[in-house]
């Protein structure tokens, strides 16, 4: 791939750019410390992208681990972050090509409103009640019934303004004023409520399974976000996404177009092979391997099928950031979408 190089910006637009990326999501530089003065060598041809461990990743994880990419010609490489905001820095600086599904939308859309025109979105993964993602757990011993019976309680939710955002709207929907949470990366949320340090955490897959089958924690309710945020139990939470950087698209159209191919042949694995396919949510995650066939999986929409009554309610979604001010200016989702 012989043009396969990420766009590297000049050093002071870089720093103006994540100066203004911290302004509007409250974040710290975590990215290695200073703005690098260069990105990549311009011969790698290694293309990468960025993932946070969780289940929504899986066809990226599929794609790697089934050779998907290999059979493209394609040198992918996963490289994992801590947080989406992590992701989506690393996006606006050249040091990834783009992101896997469970990319926080929310991040996606500050990056969008941060730097215009910087990715397209190839693929969704909607969640609700019956396909299972986002989740409220409690302590095993915890005689909570419903989340309300949380008042006064000290409640934690993963890293990062989308994180925050959601458990706070859901708190609220459920009688709390003003409520406060605790940012604690995903993977301690389990062993944190087993060990009495939280009373409950709006979480994501893996971390419910993780605690139901080591006897850490217990669910006590999924969906929440389309159920509380949404305001319809049934309705696709577009709430994570795989996107390509579009300085990538331009500069590499067959290298992106095979990504893309490639992206969706996994994706279509998941829907005919889901017992196979967990089976690569082991060594992304945090779950291990004897665990994997009980991990509940989120749906997958490539961009084609991002449309209709999908764009609406996840237009819907990038609505409530605006009305909760979060966005500093409405982002219109169609827009975001790859039309290949």
């Amino acid at each position: 791939m012989k043009n396969d190089k990420p766009e590297i910006l000049p050093f002071n637009k870089q720093r103006r750019q994540m100066m203004k990326w911290l302004a509007i999501t409250g974040g710290v530089m975590t990215l290695g410390g200073m703005i690098p003065t260069t990105v990549f060598a311009a011969d790698d041809d290694e293309i990468r992208i960025g993932y946070w461990p969780i289940v929504g990743g899986l066809p990226l994880y599929v794609a790697l681990e089934q050779g998907f990419f290999k059979e493209a010609g394609l040198n992918v490489k996963g490289v994992k972050f801590a947080s989406a905001q992590q992701i989506v820095e690393g996006m606006i600086t050249g040091r990834i090509h783009g992101c896997a599904n469970g990319t926080a939308t929310g991040a996606l859309g500050l990056g969008e409103i941060t730097s215009p025109g910087l990715f397209k979105i190839i693929c969704s993964n909607p969640s609700n009640h019956t396909l299972v993602l986002d989740e409220f757990l409690v302590p095993l011993n915890s005689t909570a019934k419903t989340i309300a019976d949380l008042k006064g309680k000290k409640i934690a939710c993963g890293p990062g303004i989308q994180n925050v955002t959601m458990a706070k709207i859901i708190l609220e929907k459920n009688g709390f004023t003003n409520p406060s949470v605790i940012e604690l990366p995903v993977g301690q949320h389990a062993p944190a409520l087993a060990a009495g340090q939280i009373d409950g955490v709006y979480t994501l897959e893996p971390t419910g399974t993780v605690g139901r089958m080591k006897h850490l924690s217990r669910t006590l309710e999924t969906g929440v976000i389309s159920k509380y945020v949404l305001g319809n139990a049934d309705a696709p939470w577009f709430g994570g996404a795989a996107a390509l950087n579009s300085t990538f698209i331009q500069s590499n159209p067959d290298a992106a177009k095979k990504f893309i191919a490639a992206y969706q042949k996994a994706v279509e694995f998941i829907a005919a092979n889901p017992d196979k396919a967990r089976e690569n949510v082991a060594g992304y995650t945090s779950i291990e391997p004897a665990l994997v066939k009980e991990v509940p999986l989120p749906g997958f929409v490539m961009y084609p099928d991002l449309k209709g009554d999908n764009l609406q309610w996840f237009q819907k979604f990038y609505d409530v950031f605006t009305e909760r001010k979060i966005f500093s200016k409405p982002v219109d989702v169609a827009s975001l979408i790859y039309q290949g």
